[in-house]
């Protein structure tokens, strides 16, 4: 049995506790109100709900270019770097993104994985000696799906991905897709193709928010990578009244993985508050892909990251989850449990 102590983020609502964390089996056994001096800051562990780990072998090649030019099937800069990796090379550098996640407090990612089988047994591969479990979305033929968790796919303007679709609904696994990232036109085709995520939403009008309400489609949003990409910015409050909303860093060419990067832009530049970025950041994550984390209760998995609120940058806040949100950096992490 183990504890943790400090001020604890519990629950979907974040509520600060003073008390302490009782772990048993890597499992939460209860939440305690008790005294402590601990100062520390325990919250959920991050989920970051979209990312594209093989562009760890390019990081920062596609900075200025277009969208097209930077990620866009099948010639882009980010694909042809892809095709010219070799594949140790390309698990080396995804091994070491997923490093980078883990000591900043990510416990698992949704990532699109290109290259069909071969890209998700890379990924699988790159994953395997570190604590971070990616939920690997396939490409390719819908045999990737004898090893990944679900289909990711690019965009319904590039393909016609029914076949794709048919296959998970046959799996019982997601089917997920990028929709509105350039423009719109890709968005009812995407809802007619009854996804279980939509990424970016960039160009999402009210016709589009109300088709996803009534669907009930969860969306990954991605606001660093589109201001990089130039593509505009998400109506990230209208999604948030609409449905589940989760927070991605994206293509890792053009951000770090860096959850707490994403949650500060995002609280500082969108009509969203902290508890509701923190819960994009961690708890719709997590149930998106099915994960037994991202909230702090009984009974739930300990996935839990542990900030030193006695550091520099953290001492003196007035508000625990708005500090983890707007000011907590990777310096402030203490460790990563689970």
């Amino acid at each position: 049995m183990e504890a943790v102590t400090g001020t604890v983020l519990v629950g979907r609502s974040f509520e600060p506790v003073r008390g302490r964390v009782v772990i048993e089996d890597g499992r939460i056994e209860a939440i305690d109100e008790v005294e402590t001096e601990s100062t520390d800051i325990v919250l959920p562990s991050f989920v970051n709900a979209h990312t594209h780990l093989g562009d760890s072998v390019a990081k920062e090649a596609a900075v200025g270019l277009s969208l097209e030019d930077a990620v866009a099937p099948p010639d882009s800069l980010k694909h042809r770097q892809l095709a010219a990796a070799d594949h140790d090379d390309l698990v080396s550098a995804m091994r070491r993104t997923l490093r980078f996640m883990q000591r900043t407090g990510t416990v698992s990612c949704l990532d699109f994985r290109e290259s069909g089988v071969a890209g998700a047994r890379a990924l699988r591969e790159a994953a395997r000696p570190t604590d971070v479990g990616p939920f690997v979305f396939g490409s390719g033929d819908p045999s990737v799906l004898d090893i990944a968790d679900g289909y990711g796919a690019s965009g319904a303007n590039d393909d016609d991905f029914d076949e794709e679709r048919a296959a998970c609904e046959r799996r019982g696994v997601p089917f997920a897709i990028h929709a509105g990232e350039p423009d719109a036109t890709d968005i009812h085709p995407a809802l007619d193709l009854e996804p279980d995520l939509l990424v970016h939403m960039v160009h999402a009008e009210p016709e589009h928010l109300e088709r996803v309400a009534s669907q009930s489609v969860p969306v990954a949003v991605c606001p660093r990578a589109n201001t990089v990409l130039d593509v505009g910015r998400p109506p990230i409050r209208d999604l948030v009244d609409q449905t589940t909303v989760a927070l991605g860093t994206d293509n890792v060419m053009l951000n770090p993985p860096s959850m707490f990067r994403e949650m500060a832009y995002t609280a500082k530049r969108f009509d969203v508050t902290a508890r509701e970025v923190l819960r994009m950041a961690t708890t719709a994550g997590a149930e998106i892909a099915g994960l037994d984390c991202g909230v702090i209760a009984p009974g739930r998995r300990a996935k839990i990251t542990v900030l030193d609120g006695n550091s520099d940058n953290l001492a003196d806040s007035v508000d625990p989850a708005r500090a983890v949100v707007r000011r907590a950096t990777a310096l402030d992490v203490d460790r990563v449990l689970g």
